[in-house]
């Protein structure tokens, strides 16, 4: 019983994690330059898609159900409290770098109105920070989980992160033609020092 209630608390609080991350998002929209050029619609709605079924295989139980719900963790407070750690860890990574990005944001792969290249703060640690601040916390929310359903979206997310990746290195290149190569070799996408 107080097993499954702490299992409980941690998943309510890992939830209470990402409605905050969401609420930055939405508070952060307000504050954006204009938009000179945009990824097409195509690739946007199917990185899109792969997200959020991604996120929803690691937040919703209501898939959870056959072989998607076989656990691969064990249900105990160590996991959970590591998960709700790393979680945690991984969102404010995310909000570090939404921040340091300031109004040159974008939920869609952009090149704003006076665009900076931004390379300090985390994007002194990887290109694309803010998915690697989202893939930690999507991570943490997987091992909180523990279920097969969890993998399933953390590969779907990790997919539809590198298909916008893709886009925004290929505006970035455009934008940047002499800055972003360097920028490039010297510093990963997503872990430092490694990928």
């Amino acid at each position: 019983m107080l097993l499954s209630l702490q299992s409980t608390s941690i998943q309510s609080l890992i939830g209470y994690t990402w409605q905050a991350l969401g609420l930055v998002w939405l508070a952060g929209m307000a504050f954006t330059k204009p938009t000179l050029r945009a990824q097409p619609h195509g690739p946007r709605l199917f990185h899109s898609a792969l997200v959020l079924l991604g996120l929803f295989l690691l937040g919703s139980t209501s898939l959870a159900r056959g072989w998607l719900a076989i656990r691969f963790l064990p249900d105990n407070p160590a996991v959970g409290f590591a998960a709700l750690a790393i979680t945690i860890a991984g969102c404010l990574f995310a909000v570090w770098a939404r921040v340091t990005l300031g109004d040159n944001w974008s939920g869609r792969a952009t090149v704003k109105a006076g665009h900076q290249l931004i390379t300090n703060g985390p994007y002194a640690l990887a290109r694309h920070p803010i998915y690697t601040g989202l893939m930690l916390a999507a991570l943490g929310t997987a091992l909180a989980a523990g279920q097969l359903r969890a993998p399933l979206g953390l590969l779907l997310l990790l997919l539809g992160f590198l298909i916008k990746m893709s886009q925004e290195e290929r505006l970035m290149m455009e934008t940047f033609p002499q800055a972003y190569p360097a920028y490039r070799h010297r510093v990963k996408a997503l872990i430092p020092g490694i990928l």
